[in-house]
């Protein structure tokens, strides 16, 4: 049942499936119960699933096989904590660094221009 907690229900039925297949609940290849079996799971519209399901596609955790189904991606590893995966943790290292030089550029500019504009006083 998505909760009423201000996230999105399709982002709480995705963090849902995404914890399933993480857990092994729903192994690789698994198919995915059908939009009409998550709608009941859920209590939500099917337009609610579908935005969940593309969710989930758009990040590659599952695949679509027309007229079959909707099933787990083979070789699909979903880290147990999305936020503090090593990727994310040193991209944000690299943001910082490269953040830190940008602070230190702008301030070295505005020395050397208000430096200038008081010698020119």
């Amino acid at each position: 049942m998505v909760e009423k907690t201000g996230r999105p229900g399709y982002l709480q039925i995705a963090d849902d499936l995404r914890a399933q297949i993480r857990t092994g609940s729903l192994p690789p290849g698994a198919a995915l119960p059908s939009t009409a079996q998550l709608c009941q799971r859920y209590d939500v519209s099917a337009s609610v699933v579908k935005a969940a399901i593309s969710v989930l596609r758009t990040e590659g955790v599952i695949v679509g096989q027309q007229g079959k189904g909707v099933f787990v991606r083979e070789g699909v590893t979903i880290p147990a904590d999305d936020f503090a995966s090593p990727l994310v943790m040193e991209q944000l290292a690299q943001m910082r660094s490269v953040l830190q030089d940008l602070g230190d550029r702008i301030a070295d500019l505005e020395k050397a221009v208000f430096q200038e504009r008081k010698q020119s006083r």
